[in-house]
């Protein structure tokens, strides 16, 4: 299995003759210029996961690619009238000798009142376990860990507990887009606490202000 990072959750998997690209997002424009992609994954509907027109360019670039994602997703989908087939939590498909599975259901919690998003975790070749913007624990062994490692939902002791649950032999950071990125950082508290009376100032945005 070949992995290439191209930014925060788009990465191509190359195994046994497939070629798999995952969330093609707004975080990189690095997928658009990819070829030769078999099977595109896709977790959830956040636009750091899923951004339409890189999507499109991809599938312009790749017209013999299956997108396989969620029904969260396929929504957006069928308003765009791409298509696609679900590949859910418990379910699987086997393309080309090589085995990919559907693992849990829900975005990790944000916070309350915050709407969750369908989010579909994908194991591929009962080795590598991508799991998208959630925690989830899949029951069986895992190889080689994606590990989400900064984002809104999570801490940094969350993201360690859940690698030593999980005990693979190998994990890499993803999910670490947001560190270049710190819209969704501030976004977040600004939108909140204003609704509190507070005042959220967004120092990357506007570094100098007076009080």
């Amino acid at each position: 299995m070949k992995i290439t990072k191209l930014g925060h959750c788009c990465l191509v998997i190359a195994e046994g003759g497939l070629k798999i690209l995952t969330d093609p997002g707004g975080y990189t424009t690095a997928q658009n210029q990819v070829t030769g992609i078999d099977v595109i994954l896709i977790t959830h509907e956040h636009p750091d996961h899923l951004h339409i027109d890189s999507l499109k360019q991809v599938l312009k670039n790749n017209p013999q690619a299956t997108i396989f994602t969620n029904h969260g997703v396929g929504k957006i989908l069928d308003t765009e009238k791409v298509k696609y087939q679900l590949l859910e939590d418990k379910q699987s498909q086997t393309i080309k000798s090589t085995v990919i599975e559907g693992w849990g259901d829900k975005h990790a919690p944000i916070y309350a009142g915050i709407p969750s998003v369908v989010n579909t975790g994908y194991f591929i070749s009962n080795r590598f376990f991508y799991p998208g913007d959630a925690f989830y624990i899949p029951s069986k062994p895992v190889e080689i860990l994606a590990l989400p490692v900064a984002a809104p939902w999570l801490k940094i002791a969350d993201v360690l507990d859940y690698s030593k649950t999980i005990k693979p032999k190998i994990c890499f950071p993803v999910h670490d887009g947001i560190l270049k990125h710190l819209g969704p950082v501030h976004i977040l508290p600004a939108k909140i606490l204003s609704s509190l009376g507070t005042k959220f100032i967004d120092t990357v945005a506007e570094p100098t202000f007076e009080v």
